[in-house]
Formats: C-alpha cells, sequence, structure tokens
C-alpha cells in the first residue's frame, strides 16, 4: 500500500521549505485541522498566538521586510479573514511578499450562507497578486508553493482559502514537492556604458545635483556614499531607507517632505539635476520641482518614468551602475553646493541635539528619543509605527546603516509597531529590538503586550503619551480648522503593561528618563519585555515641510515667531550657507 501523510501535516512542510518556521494565527473552526497540523509540527513551525488576527498579519509582513523570507498568518472564516484584509493592503501597498491562510467551512457547508460564511476570493483579490481557494487535498501543498512563488515573483501578498476538511485527508506522501530549492530572483547588470555616460554629462553640467535613493539601494551604502563625495553630490534617501546611509554621513540630507528632515526639503527646492535611484516616491509629484533634469535607475520596468519627466532612464541594478559612474566618472573638484549643505547638515543635527539635551520646560519627546539612542545597541532593530512617532524617530534616531528601522510606508497603517517587534525578536532572538509608538496607535494593538510576555520576547516598548493624535492635529491646524476629534482620553500604559505581566514604567520629567531606559536595558537582559510610557507635552515638532526662517522670504516677526515656537533659535536657512560658499 502506498505511503500517505496527513494534507494539513504536507501543508506545512511545505511552509517548512520556504524557511518559515514561525506563524501566527487565532483558533476557529474553520482552521481547527490546521490547529491540529501545527500541533503535530510543534518542533519545526511554531505556532504564536496572537490577540488579533490583524496584528499577526501585520507582524508576518514585518517577517518579510527583516528577514527575506516569507512571512505567514492565518485565521478562520468570516471576521478572523477579514481582519488579516488589513495587514495584506500593508503588505500590497509596501510591494512586500506574505502569506494569508484563510479558513473556509468544510466543503459540504460552502455556499449554503452557512456560518461565518462569504465568498472570500474576490475580497481578496484586490489586495492580492494571487487569491485561490484550494478544491483538494491533493493539490493543498501545491497551491500554498504557488502562493508563495507569486508572492515573491509578484511582490505582493498571497490568500489561499481552505476548507476545514482539506486540511485532515490523507494524500499520497510522494504526491507533492516544493520549489523552493529552485526559487531564483532575477539579477540586472549595471547600466550600459552610454547609458552611464549620458548620467556622467548631465552631472558635470549640474550646478546642483541631489542623489535621491530609496530602498532598491539596500546594500549599497558604500557605492552611494563613494558617489556622493567623488561627485560632491549630497544624498536624500525616503524615510523607508533611512537605515541605509549612517546618520552621520556628512552630507545625508535625510528624508523629504513632511515625515522629513529639514536640509532635505530645502535642496529639493533648490537643486538642477535628481539622480533617482532605487525609489518609487509617492510625493514626487509635489515636492520635485518640474523642470528639474531627472535621471532614474530602478530594475522595476513599471516605475520608470512614473514620477516624473525622466531625460535619463536606466533599467538596471542600482549598485551596479552606481559603482559604474564611480569607475568610469572623473572627480569633481570641491563644491561650494556640497559644502553649503554640508554646513546645513551640520546646523540640523545641532538643532536636534539641542532639542535631545534640554531640560527645562515641560517634557518633549526628543530627550526620550536621546535616551534610545543611547541605550541602542550597534544592530538593534527599530520597529517605528505611524504618526508623529514616526517624523521624530526619522529626524532623530542615529542609525549606523546596520540597524534594521521597519515601518508601514505607503499605507501608513497605525498601530503596525508592536507586530514590527513581535517579528523582529522571533527571528532575531539575540537583537536588541524596540517599538516606538504613539499612545493613539499603541491603544490599537496593546491586548497584545500579552503576546510578548506570553513567548517570552524582551521588546523595549515606548509610548510617546501627548493625549490627542497629534500628526492629525497639526494636519488640522494646517488646514485652519479648530481641533476636532483628535483628543484621548488619559491612559496609564505603563498600568496596562503591569496587567498583562511585564513591567511598566511612566516617565513625567528628564530627571526619571536616564533610570527608566537604564531599567529598561536590565529588564531585557533578563530576557523579559518591558514598556516605557513617555508623558509628553502636546507640542507640534517642527515643520520641516512649511520652514518659515528664510528672511529673502518672510518678515523677521514671522521669523522670530516661527523661531520662539519650535526653540529654533539656532536653525539657520540653507539660503544662508549659499550666500556663505557664494552659490548663486
Amino acid at each position: 500500500m502506498a505511503e500517505t501523510i496527513n494534507s494539513g501535516i504536507a501543508a506545512l512542510r511545505t511552509l517548512e521549505s520556504w524557511g518559515v518556521d514561525h506563524i501566527y494565527g487565532i483558533p476557529g473552526g474553520t482552521v481547527n485541522n490546521l490547529m491540529y497540523a501545527l500541533d503535530a509540527e510543534k518542533d519545526k513551525i511554531k505556532y504564536i498566538h496572537v490577540r488579533h488576527e490583524e496584528v499577526g498579519a501585520l507582524a508576518a509582513v514585518a517577517d518579510t521586510k527583516l528577514t527575506g523570507k516569507i512571512g505567514v498568518a492565518f485565521g478562520s472564516a468570516g471576521p478572523g479573514a477579514t481582519h488579516l484584509y488589513q495587514g495584506g493592503y500593508d503588505a500590497m501597498a509596501d510591494k512586500v511578499p506574505a502569506l494569508f491562510i484563510v479558513g473556509q467551512n468544510p466543503q459540504a457547508m460552502m455556499n449554503q450562507d452557512f456560518f461565518q460564511e462569504f465568498d472570500e476570493n474576490p475580497w481578496f483579490k484586490d489586495a492580492g497578486v494571487y487569491a485561490r481557494t484550494v478544491m483538494t487535498a491533493e493539490s493543498l501543498p501545491h497551491i500554498l508553493d504557488e502562493a508563495i512563488r507569486r508572492a515573491f515573483a509578484q511582490h505582493g501578498p498571497a490568500f489561499v482559502t481552505i476548507p476545514n476538511d482539506l486540511t485532515n485527508k490523507e494524500i499520497p506522501a510522494d504526491g507533492y514537492y516544493s520549489a523552493a530549492a529552485n526559487f531564483a530572483r532575477p539579477e540586472l547588470s549595471a547600466g550600459s556604458d552610454d547609458q552611464v555616460q549620458q548620467v556622467l554629462d548631465l552631472i558635470y553640467q549640474a550646478k546642483k545635483p541631489v542623489l535621491y535613493v530609496g530602498q532598491g539601494t539596500y546594500g549599497a551604502a558604500a557605492e552611494v556614499m563613494e558617489f556622493a563625495k567623488k561627485f560632491q553630490i549630497p544624498v536624500i534617501t525616503t524615510a523607508l531607507g533611512k537605515e541605509i546611509i549612517p546618520y552621520d554621513f556628512e552630507s545625508l540630507l535625510g528624508s523629504a517632505a513632511r515625515v522629513a528632515s529639514k536640509p532635505a526639503n530645502e535642496a529639493l527646492q533648490q537643486t538642477d539635476l535628481m539622480l533617482f535611484v532605487g525609489s518609487n516616491y509617492p510625493f514626487a509629484e509635489v515636492m520635485f520641482k518640474p523642470d528639474v533634469k531627472f535621471v532614474q535607475i530602478d530594475n522595476n520596468p513599471q516605475v520608470l518614468g512614473k514620477r516624473h519627466k525622466t531625460d535619463v532612464a536606466i533599467l538596471a541594478d542600482a549598485r551596479k551602475t552606481l559603482q559604474k559612474l564611480n569607475d568610469m566618472g572623473k572627480e569633481a573638484a570641491p563644491s561650494d553646493w556640497y559644502a553649503a549643505n554640508v554646513d546645513n547638515v551640520t546646523n540640523w543635527h545641532e538643532y536636534n541635539d539641542h532639542m535631545m539635551n534640554r531640560t527645562e520646560g515641560k517634557l518633549r519627546f526628543e530627550p526620550a528619543f536621546k535616551e534610545i539612542n543611547r541605550i541602542s545597541e550597534k544592530d538593534a532593530i527599530y520597529s517605528i509605527d505611524v504618526g508623529d512617532v514616526t517624523q521624530n524617530a526619522v529626524r532623530l534616531l542615529k542609525t549606523n546603516g546596520h540597524q534594521p528601522w521597519i515601518t508601514s510606508g505607503l499605507f501608513a497603517t497605525m498601530g503596525v509597531g508592536l507586530p514590527g517587534a513581535l517579528a523582529a525578536k522571533l527571528s532575531y532572538p539575540d537583537r536588541q529590538v524596540f517599538n516606538l509608538a504613539g499612545d493613539g496607535a499603541q491603544a490599537m494593538v496593546m491586548q497584545d503586550l500579552s503576546t510578548e510576555v506570553g513567548y517570552k520576547l524582551p521588546i523595549i516598548n515606548v509610548v510617546f503619551s501627548n493625549d490627542a493624535l497629534g500628526f492629525i492635529e497639526d494636519e488640522q491646524e494646517d488646514d485652519n480648522h479648530e481641533w476636532f476629534g483628535i483628543s484621548l482620553p488619559q491612559t496609564d500604559f505603563a498600568k496596562v503593561a503591569e496587567a498583562q505581566g511585564m513591567l511598566g514604567i511612566t516617565v513625567t520629567s528628564v530627571d526619571q528618563m536616564k533610570p527608566a531606559f537604564d531599567k529598561a536595558v536590565e529588564e531585557t537582559k533578563a530576557g523579559k519585555p518591558v514598556l516605557i510610557d513617555v508623558k509628553i507635552t502636546n507640542e507640534r515638532p517642527i515643520p520641516v515641510e512649511k520652514l518659515t526662517l528664510d528672511p529673502d522670504k518672510f518678515d523677521q516677526k514671522t521669523i522670530d515667531d516661527f523661531k520662539e515656537r519650535y526653540y529654533a533659535e539656532g536653525l539657520i536657512p540653507l539660503s544662508e550657507f549659499l550666500k556663505k560658499h557664494g552659490v548663486q
């Protein structure tokens, strides 16, 4: 008699072949047989019981972002399935492969409006690069294998709906196989000699060039910095690319727009040439000058010419092409434009350091970032939530080029910080992990602090509590509308943490800051998670997209009022540095 294997176990072994070692979810009647298979395979694949399927789904997306391996979450039919949808759209927007397994009623009960039943495939097709319902037990492993290959190949989430009865049948043990060992990503070469020479000619002609890099330059930090120095071109990164270039690189201008830094926004207003490399920056239409010369290098033909009228478009590997530019190009003479931007970066860093070192007045967010920088290990992982905390982290975290930094990028899902931290600690148990969140975002997912406790995940959770949805409050101010619907009730997050079994610390003054973060280090080194609730004043972070500093554009009273509100007495506009270096 031919050997057989349980179809649910065969399905999990297919996932294991792709490197999956943990999976997030919540039990339910339509996934019971999958749960029984997980029990049988628990030595090879760990089941992570989250408190909410959305947390599991967002954690699965973070798994892929951090490890490159497919992240997996599941939910039962009906509400368990719909709760996964947020993670699906997050993966879709950020072009991240992920696998979501969806429970369904047994086949005999399908299409009869049975309990918790709905037609799941059409619902998931909008977000998913692949959405299928399994029809036979024998095809189950193959469909999961197909889903993962599609997710990687098309850079997005895949959804597989499985009727519960199909994960508990005997199928031929030799009737399925995995393509994991055969999977390969296409590798592009550098741009051609002719294309590279076209770019070099534009560089030689430019007076105020900038290099704008995104996630496509991961692994190319050395080439980017060599390029910047050789051609005297300052560097802007996308917010999602913050971790690529070390914070202290002399001409790193930061990121642009609102979740951004002052030097980047100012340089964009002046530049006459943009080298747009490995990025699909969605705010380009409103941030980039329409008449600027534009070079784009990307490995995705779908985005070439998408964000700006493009003079030279190169379908190629970013790192290889930057290196070829470095090899073929002639070294530029010291540039006054470059020097002015270096001075601007130095001044911006001095301002941020001043804010992080302030001890007078009400407690703001900056001193907490000073402590985070102080205690951060050289390979720490930061999971950043959405809101004011995103822009503050972009500006203030002094990442060194070896510290992963993840958030919800294009979809900007509030509540993503804690799930990302779960994923980070599960995949990298020996590395320091931070969850940085505002009180609005933390309130959405705080139930899953107990997941950190239950699985003994020593994460440093930092909550910035200002009793408001600050990011939206600032938008309402810019719209000249009175604040409405943005207030939050005061929550004692330290007590919430303690109620779930972890140490909670409340900080209300600068002098309490250092002991609190020292205690957090002590607690996590002992293998325990910790939460620090930093009670901050509800003052707006400096709006770098609305700078009011340049005397050529604003009257002195307007400038003085801006500087007083944002403690910016020492902040100097780029225009002054351009004048200092004689740049017209």
